[in-house]
């Protein structure tokens, strides 16, 4: 169990997130939902420590979330990656098991039969000599995908993972998140496609510089939150589907 309490983010005089307090469960997939700016991908960051924050604590299993480094993966948005960087697909992904070599150690055979199985498993053997820049959207984070795989961590954090990328992608990489989840594995993705929300998720955070509402998402996904965290003419398109969104 991840916990998050009293999590404050702001850039300079400007509050980004303010004394955000959310739970997330073990052996489940929970999105984070939000408007543009709603403080989402600072909220992940803040957790993992990757920016500052002015007051927070974030605990897995009690403990400070500090002493597991070596059992999160986090998937960080597409935009923010160099993909001039001379790196091939393989490489990438053996990047994956070296927090689990010693000092100055060299994966090995195994490493490598890992990182090749990963690959195999994403449907991407093909272009492990490819430099990652001559990748597709889909293909791209089916590769960090596989590096996450063969890190074997327990906590795996995906921001924005499905944006811009083909549709075989994205049914491949839920179809692994969902492995994951029926592991045991904490799964957070911060998402955009709300039509999606009641497919994917088993519980759901909705976040606007602070927690709307966070639980299971038959719960918390609802006309009412939708309405205001983004506006009523998007919950009424959203919830007068047939069956409503939150009962497909």
């Amino acid at each position: 169990m991840l916990q998050v309490q009293n999590l404050t983010v702001a850039y300079g005089d400007t509050p980004v997130l303010q004394d955000v307090a959310v739970t997330f469960n073990d052996g489940s997939i929970t999105g984070i939902i939000g408007p543009n700016g709603a403080g989402k991908s600072t909220m992940i960051k803040g957790m993992l420590g990757l920016i500052k924050t002015q007051s927070g604590q974030v605990q897995l299993n009690g403990h400070d979330l500090k002493q597991f480094q070596k059992q999160i993966a986090y998937v960080e948005q597409r935009k923010a990656l160099d993909l001039s960087f001379p790196i091939s697909v393989f490489d990438v992904v053996m990047t994956g098991t070296y927090g689990k070599l010693g000092l100055f150690r060299q994966p090995g055979k195994a490493a490598r039969q890992a990182s090749l199985d990963a690959l195999e498993q994403v449907n991407l053997s093909e272009f492990a000599d490819r430099q990652i820049g001559q990748l597709s959207g889909g293909q791209l984070q089916r590769v960090f995908v596989a590096r996450a795989i063969v890190q074997a961590a327990e906590l795996i954090i995906l921001d924005e993972p499905f944006v811009g990328i083909d549709l075989q992608s994205e049914t491949a990489i839920m179809a692994i998140l969902k492995q994951w989840r029926d592991q045991g594995k904490t799964i957070i993705v911060v998402h955009h496609d709300l039509n999606k929300v009641s497919h994917y998720f088993d519980d759901l955070v909705i976040l606007n510089h602070g927690i709307v509402a966070a639980g299971p998402v038959d719960q918390v996904y609802t006309p009412e939150n939708i309405a205001r965290t983004f506006s009523a003419d998007l919950s009424q398109v959203l919830f007068s589907q047939v069956g409503g969104a939150n009962h497909d």
